[in-house]
């Protein structure tokens, strides 16, 4: 198996991808074309980086990455998930073009550890039914301080834990679906315990593929690693403080093609099935999907036009509508011929 398939199945694992990599064909990739994520440029990685920000409480969202743009002299960034000003923990923050596939870190599930707080006494049997109550699928009317529309919408809550109590303080883990809102979730349970129900503290510990994990790095960690790249000309701890954009979509299923279709792809053009070397066992029409090189790159997010079984048997075709764009053209060697016509 080649570094660069043994790189997506390492970024399978991370983003907790339970199919593997089934191969419709045999190609190797050219050293001359492309990089591997981990031997890009300094430059080339920091445009293409996106970093795992321990938030502190205090700042803004929007703050914190206006600070991580300022340190770094960028264009652009963003972040994966807004956090209230008080709220502390994992916020991706992408970097220049990683910036285009963010987007598919703000939609996916997220994790929190939050203090309720109790507002009269309430048994544990009381307590634990109401968590169980509160599992699965929730209405929910977003607050009043809340930057999108108040409508009633529809939530899905994976698992509340609780973790600790003490008296009125119970500590929980959740875990659900973006855009819920776990002050209104911890306010509702404390109406239906008949006591009330205030959110005392809240960190993010996860958001899609992004967790606590040695990837965590807080602002400070940052600052001192691109003083420790301008002083000693070490990059080491920089690489290590920002990652490849690849593990922003590390959670996606994948379609990896050969180094022939990667500039067409890269120009805009959707992807037939004559480039496809391997792809995941279970990936349904309408699918999300993130176009990667042999070496392990991320070319493109596209939307599936066929499932697995469709791609490996036909021989002729588009397989995936081109969506976003990330890589920049010219890496790879121009090569349409047969691709062209299949736009």
């Amino acid at each position: 198996m080649s570094e660069g398939i043994n790189f997506i199945a390492k970024l399978d694992a991370i983003g907790e991808i339970k199919s593997k990599l089934v191969f419709k064909g045999e190609d190797t990739t050219d050293p001359s074309y492309g990089f591997y994520p981990w031997e890009r440029p300094l430059g080339e990685h920091i445009r293409l980086g996106v970093i795992n920000l321990d938030k502190p409480p205090g700042p803004t969202s929007h703050e914190v990455v206006a600070w991580v743009k300022r340190m770094f002299a960028l264009s652009k960034a963003g972040h994966g998930g807004t956090l209230d000003p008080k709220v502390s923990g994992v916020l991706p923050v992408a970097l220049e073009n990683a910036t285009k596939v963010i987007s598919s870190v703000v939609h996916t599930g997220k994790e929190y550890i939050c203090v309720m707080e109790l507002h009269g006494q309430v048994s544990d049997d009381e307590l634990y039914s109401v968590v169980k109550m509160f599992t699965g699928k929730i209405f929910q009317r977003p607050p009043l301080r809340s930057s999108v529309k108040r409508s009633l919408r529809i939530r899905t809550i994976h698992y509340i834990d609780v973790l600790e109590r003490d008296n009125k303080h119970v500590l929980l883990r959740v875990g659900c679906e973006a855009g819920t809102y776990i002050r209104k979730l911890v306010y509702d349970m404390g109406l239906i315990l008949g006591v009330g129900a205030h959110m005392r503290e809240l960190r993010r510990t996860r958001a899609g593929p992004f967790k606590e994990d040695d990837t965590l790095t807080t602002l400070q960690e940052l600052s001192e690693a691109k003083y420790r790249f301008e002083v000693e000309g070490r990059d080491d701890l920089l690489r290590r403080k920002i990652l490849p954009v690849e593990y922003a979509v590390s959670h996606l299923k994948k379609v990896v093609i050969r180094d022939s279709a990667v500039d067409a792809i890269a120009h805009g053009a959707n992807l037939a099935i004559p480039g496809i070397i391997a792809l995941h066992e279970n990936i349904n029409k309408r699918d999300l999907v993130a176009i990667m090189t042999l070496k392990g790159e991320l070319v493109a997010l596209g939307t599936a036009l066929m499932n697995t079984t469709q791609i490996l048997t036909l021989d002729k075709g588009i397989a995936v509508k081109t969506k976003r764009v990330v890589m920049k053209t010219g890496l790879y060697p121009r090569a349409w011929g047969s691709l062209k016509s299949e736009r």
